[in-house]
């Protein structure tokens, strides 16, 4: 499988009235051979604008995209030899699932042996045996995605790319179809760029992600990397959901300690750090900082290690395996995750502890992890 190389790609989009709509702006990146990596981040981040010009769908404003060592800006998409999934399935609806899936391997002339082996390959890894004869109007939304992601499997690419591909499916589809596709990425061992927004599919689907906004990267690295040390505060607050709880405040050394000062109108909190949190802002020095805490490393032992604070319940939601309280202190909202059996009614006063062994500082000006 091929390696996919991006340097200093830019997007412009021109613009009547000035210079133009940068929407990628200088973006490095290498896909490895046979991984899985997952772009992702808000609507207009330039993440299927990076994908569109991977695939030859978007003409290519500066930099380079090579695949295989091979430079592709000027290469006709069709001969980059990659195969693109879309969003909205993109299938012929007077074409039956066979049609569809052989469609491209006709245009190249492949052999009718060829196609009709390599269309029944790619039917039986998907379950698509018996649906080869239906027309698409016929299908679910499920079986159109299987059906796409078949056409493209059949065309043997070098490279495979995925435009959110689940997003027009409801949520108990999403999740077969993410699994389906991990596997399916599992068998074939290919090089796959896939485009999300959500980032429940990133964490469960990527080897590595690449977390982008306003048309930058902002952190590239393994799921539970990006989870548990995240590099600035955007992508703190966008991976993992429920999202982390952000503080505002200051820490200040107090005879020879060191304290994270809440930032509050009234009876703000003072926390007592320690071990590497402590190591850290020691390093820093006093400064304005946010406090990040994940939901789950707010507990409800009383007396313990951790940082004590009291709360108010604004709402309990009960998920089943665990419960998310939302809450409100003198200065923040937070939300915390719980076990099931935890159960605290709205208007209600609690007593809690954040553990800040597991807590993250982030510079309130540069946004960079401390």
């Amino acid at each position: 499988m091929p390696k996919v190389v991006i340097e200093n790609l830019v997007k412009i989009y021109p613009d009547k009235s000035g210079p133009g709509v940068t929407a990628v702006k200088g973006v490095n990146l290498t896909i490895d051979e046979g991984e899985f990596m997952v772009l992702v981040g808000p609507s207009g981040c330039g993440k299927s604008t990076t994908l569109r010009m991977i695939a030859g769908l978007e003409e290519i404003s500066g930099g380079t995209v090579s695949i295989d060592g091979r430079v592709v800006n000027e290469v006709l998409p069709k001969d980059r030899d990659i195969a693109m999934v879309f969003q909205n399935y993109a299938l012929y609806p007077h074409m039956t699932v066979y049609e569809n899936m052989a469609f491209g391997l006709k245009l190249r002339k492949i052999p009718r042996a060829e196609i009709q082996a390599r269309v029944h390959e790619a039917a039986a890894l998907l379950g698509l045996e018996g649906l080869l004869d239906r027309l698409p109007k016929a299908l679910s939304g499920g079986q159109r995605q299987r059906v796409a992601v078949g056409r493209a499997i059949v065309r043997k690419p070098k490279v495979f790319l995925f435009d959110e591909p689940l997003s027009n499916l409801d949520a108990k589809m999403r999740v077969q179809m993410r699994v389906e596709i991990s596997k399916l990425h599992a068998r074939l061992g290919a090089t796959l760029i896939y485009v999300t927004h959500d980032q429940v599919e990133a964490m469960t689907m990527g080897d590595r992600i690449c977390v982008m906004k306003d048309g930058e990267i902002q952190q590239v690295a393994a799921p539970l990397e990006l989870y548990n040390h995240p590099a600035n505060l955007f992508t703190a607050g966008f991976i993992g959901s429920p999202a982390m709880n952000l503080l505002r405040g200051r820490i200040e050394e107090r005879e020879g300690r060191w304290y994270f000062v809440e930032q509050a109108e009234r009876g703000g909190q003072t926390f007592a750090l320690a071990g590497g949190l402590a190591d850290r802002a020691a390093r820093r020095g006093p400064a304005d900082v946010i406090l990040g805490i994940r939901p789950e490393n707010i507990v409800t032992r009383a007396g313990g290690p951790g940082a004590a604070f009291a709360a108010r319940v604004e709402l309990s939601e009960p998920m089943g395996a665990e419960t998310y309280l939302h809450l409100r202190t003198a200065g923040h909202a937070l939300i915390a995750r719980l076990p099931p059996d935890v159960d605290h009614a709205a208007g209600s006063d609690v007593a809690l502890e954040i553990d800040l062994g597991k807590a993250h500082l982030f510079d309130a000006q540069t946004q960079q992890a401390i």
